[in-house]
């Protein structure tokens, strides 16, 4: 596999996601869009397309604070993305951010989204790597050190509450840069973007700084097996 491609920021990504997703849009014939896991709002901006909005989310909860907090969802599923049946060629475009790690099984769940997904529609997955320093750490480390971390480090004091991460983590074999290739040459999947991101340095101090210094270390010490300058990757996946 080639290297991967770095983003400068969030927004980069973002914008990067709502290009290719308006370039799906038709006139007269609104685009019918996924999201597959519901994060706190919507995070990009499709103004002058038109489009619905389907969310799901396995805790009916998180589905109930989005729908009061934003009232954006034209449709809300409460239900399990490995056995759900949302129909055959169904959307346009699935979104998943940060959810197949998440998932004992997240295989099953690609398959449900080539599924529901219709020929020429666009997947978009933002997974971490688990084959990258941050990855493998986070798989070698029990979760009340993630709970602490998100808390103490991060600054989410509402962590762990309905709606807050961190969230366990499962980190499937799939959910890595050579499972989601094999995922695309077994679903007929074209990889129209592979894109990696992490900011080690962002912010200012001293715990940006040793952030930095410990993954080139373990990066160091795994001989460069396990990547240091990235730990999310961005997908977008075109059905053939």
């Amino acid at each position: 596999m080639e290297k991967v491609k770095l983003l400068k920021s969030w927004e980069e990504d973002c914008r990067l996601i709502e290009k290719y997703i308006k370039q799906k849009a038709t006139a007269g014939s609104p685009l019918r869009i996924l999201e597959a896991g519901c994060g706190q709002y919507w995070p990009l901006d499709l103004k002058g397309i038109q489009f619905t909005l389907t969310g799901v989310d396995v805790i009916k909860d998180v589905l109930d604070l989005r729908r009061a907090r934003c009232n954006d969802l034209s449709e809300i599923i409460a239900g399990d993305l490995r056995f759900l049946d949302l129909g055959k060629n169904r959307f346009d475009v699935i979104y998943n951010s940060f959810v197949l790690e998440h998932i004992d099984g997240a295989e099953r769940v690609l398959e449900n989204f080539s599924n529901w997904l219709k020929p020429g529609g666009i997947l978009i997955l933002r997974v971490p790597d688990r084959d990258c320093v941050k990855g493998f750490v986070t798989r070698f480390t029990p979760f009340w050190v993630h709970m602490l971390h998100t808390k103490y480090v991060k600054g989410v004091r509402k962590a762990g509450r309905t709606g807050f991460g961190p969230f366990r983590t499962v980190f499937d074999s799939i959910v890595s840069r050579k499972g989601i290739h094999e995922f695309c040459r077994v679903k007929h999947f074209d990889m129209k973007e592979e894109q990696g991101h992490e900011f080690y340095l962002d912010g200012q101090g001293v715990i940006p700084f040793l952030r930095y210094l410990f993954v080139r270390g373990v990066s160091l010490l795994s001989f460069g097996k396990l990547p240091w300058n990235y730990s999310d990757l961005t997908y977008i996946l075109e059905k053939q």
